[in-house]
């Protein structure tokens, strides 16, 4: 069973880093790329925001033109554990973050008809 846990949430002050981290289990995790969503509070009907994607093997990422180069998406395929750093925190940045397994061949920071979720993490950025 195909199983991803979200960690590292909370609420911080504006600035600095945070690092959100995913653990992996019950598939064989270096053969699927994974991603970063996140869904900002009060929009429960809002398709979930793409943020990053990372490929299998971890060489190759992709990021959302809206977090402006302050995100970095990494991966320990030794530790089957995904991470997702948000440098200089924003206030918009406030959201439920959810890592992602997309498919094998999918390349994109639109899900898949076969994303498989985790139940998220809540980051609250204050001004």
């Amino acid at each position: 069973q195909v199983k991803l846990v979200e960690s590292g949430g909370r609420s911080v002050p504006a600035g600095d880093s945070l690092i959100l981290s995913c653990a992996a289990s019950g598939y064989t995790f270096n053969r699927y790329n994974m991603a970063w969503y996140r869904q900002a509070p009060g929009h429960p009907g809002k398709v979930r925001e793409g943020i990053a994607i990372v490929s299998a093997g971890g060489a190759a990422t992709a990021y959302a033109d809206s977090i402006q180069d302050r995100f970095i998406i990494t991966r320990d395929n030794e530790k089957n554990m995904v991470y997702l750093q948000i440098f200089s925190r924003r206030p918009e940045d406030t959201a439920m973050y959810y890592c992602a397994r997309v498919g094998a061949d999918w390349w994109s920071l639109h899900p898949s008809t076969d994303t498989v979720w985790g139940q998220g993490t809540e980051v609250t950025v204050s001004s």
